[in-house]
């Protein structure tokens, strides 16, 4: 049965049932300043895809252009979300004048108003067409920018395996490169969750995972994104929940090690108290994703 349904396991849409029929202005005075637009675009083959796209405010040449491609976890919808979201961009750009910031959440095919069904191969074409989207959107609006532009990737929980995924699987040379990963409550690969969500040698879960269509693994991506983006590495910053009750904290300290290991520049926080979907809702959780994502750009830029 896990193997049969997995995809409808893995992704929950209709979690919570009016999910998908939410509207952004529902949650727009929540988002106090920050206006957000939905997009429609075509995935790779053809699937209408919905984005949500903050305002860019104080545009300037000298500036900075930032974007941040969001990758929400496995549940609900984009609205919903928009306001912690919002309060962290807030942050962000009230710290940094020196970038300009838009950030894109992805909607992936089965979700909100996108279409189709959800499913590892169907999202990996959709979070590219978003880059490529990304590319384009730069193109039109920064055509005279002094500065070169910062493409960063924010993931939470399953959303980080898609970050991953996208930076290291992305080959479109024409695209805008991919200059660092903020990851929100990751876990290393789908394999090793099974394991933790089904410790029980008697049960048979843990052992279906060569079976399954979803394989997750941002352990094995960060050595292709270690490859990929030498001799300037990438950096990856991970905002893990000190009292997650689904992913265990040795996925954070491994994923950390990892990184030290293939010589990719690391950071890890971790939000004392939090359970897996409060770290963007803690206060500490808001300032630590803000403050990489500061941290990021500012490597970027110095490179």
């Amino acid at each position: 049965m896990l193997v049969v349904f997995q995809n409808t396991i893995i992704y929950n849409p209709f979690m919570p049932p009016d999910a998908r029929s939410l509207e952004i202005a529902d949650y727009g005075s929540q988002c106090r300043g920050v206006t957000w637009r939905k997009e429609m675009i075509k995935s790779l083959d053809g699937t209408p895809i919905a984005l949500c796209v903050s305002d860019e405010v104080e545009t300037h040449p000298s500036r900075t252009p930032v974007y941040v491609l969001y990758f929400q976890g496995n549940a609900s919808s984009l609205p919903p979300r928009l306001p912690e979201i919002s309060s962290i961009l807030r942050r962000v750009r009230d710290a940094d004048k020196s970038a300009s910031y838009t950030v894109i959440g992805v909607s992936y095919r089965g979700y909100w108003k996108s279409h189709d069904r959800p499913s590892e191969k169907g999202i990996n074409l959709d979070i590219e067409a978003a880059l490529q989207w990304v590319t384009r959107l730069h193109e039109n609006t920064h055509a005279n920018s002094q500065s070169k532009p910062v493409v960063l990737l924010w993931g939470q929980s399953v959303g980080c395996g898609f970050a991953s995924n996208l930076a290291a699987n992305t080959t479109d040379q024409s695209n805008l490169p991919i200059r660092g990963m903020v990851l929100e409550t990751p876990f290393t690969n789908t394999r090793a969750m099974l394991q933790a969500l089904y410790p029980q040698k008697w049960l048979p879960y843990q052992y279906l995972w060569p079976f399954l269509r979803n394989h997750l693994d941002t352990w094995k991506n960060l050595e292709t994104v270690a490859q990929k983006s030498r001799p300037q590495s990438m950096p990856i910053y991970i905002v893990e929940a000190g009292n997650d009750e689904l992913v265990p904290q040795t996925h954070g300290e491994m994923l950390t090690a990892r990184c030290e290991e293939l010589g990719l520049p690391v950071q890890r926080y971790t939000v004392r108290k939090a359970l897996h979907n409060d770290v963007s809702i803690r206060q500490a959780g808001k300032q630590a994703i803000a403050d990489y994502i500061r941290s990021a750009v500012a490597a970027a830029q110095a490179k």
